[in-house]
């Protein structure tokens, strides 16, 4: 058993420690009762043990548009907000709504800028073209409380399709297989 003892340092405290920890000049005095309180190494426990916590996620990079208008800057953030990192990948997405629509969000095939009501053909950043597809854009507006002649809105509605959710899964797994997943 240790002999433990008392030392008091003006305007601090009383402090009672071990003699292995102080250096032998400090003679150990007499110490009667219990100690007021002790420290010690404490063997850990399953509610002291050390955790590994993990690493902080470095900060993303987001790609930028330089020289890119309004509506193909919003479409770039909200494709990267969908987890789509990989530059190439959305240099297709974007490429392929330049050609369509050239981030056009109303204008109807042909080139005439209308709203979604007044076109019939293909209308919008893709070319909603097929009657399912164009009408599925009114309904899905109707549906948010949105415009269909808005970018934000067809943006939204394009990641509802099939032909959406079938692309995104292949580029998350690609992303992933890239990365290491």
């Amino acid at each position: 058993m240790q002999n433990f003892f008392t030392v008091t340092l003006p305007l601090l405290a009383t402090v009672t420690t071990s003699t292995a920890s102080l250096p032998s000049v400090f003679p150990p005095p007499p110490v009667s009762g219990p100690p007021p309180f002790s420290i010690i190494r404490e063997e850990p426990t399953s509610k002291t043990a050390i955790r590994e916590v993990a690493p902080e996620k470095p900060k993303e990079t987001r790609l930028i548009c330089k020289g890119c208008n309004e509506h193909e800057n919003a479409t770039l953030a909200f494709f990267q907000d969908r987890g789509i990192k990989d530059r190439n990948a959305l240099a297709t997405i974007m490429g392929n709504i330049k050609q369509e629509s050239t981030f056009i969000p109303n204008v109807c095939e042909g080139g005439s800028r209308t709203s979604w009501s007044n076109c019939s053909g293909g209308y919008g950043l893709i070319q909603f073209t097929s009657s399912s597809r164009y009408y599925g854009l009114g309904d899905f507006a109707k549906k948010i409380g949105g415009n269909p002649s808005t970018a934000d809105t067809q943006l939204r509605y394009i990641t509802t399709e099939p032909q959406w959710k079938s692309i995104e899964n292949r580029i998350e797994f690609l992303e992933n297989l890239l990365i290491g997943i």
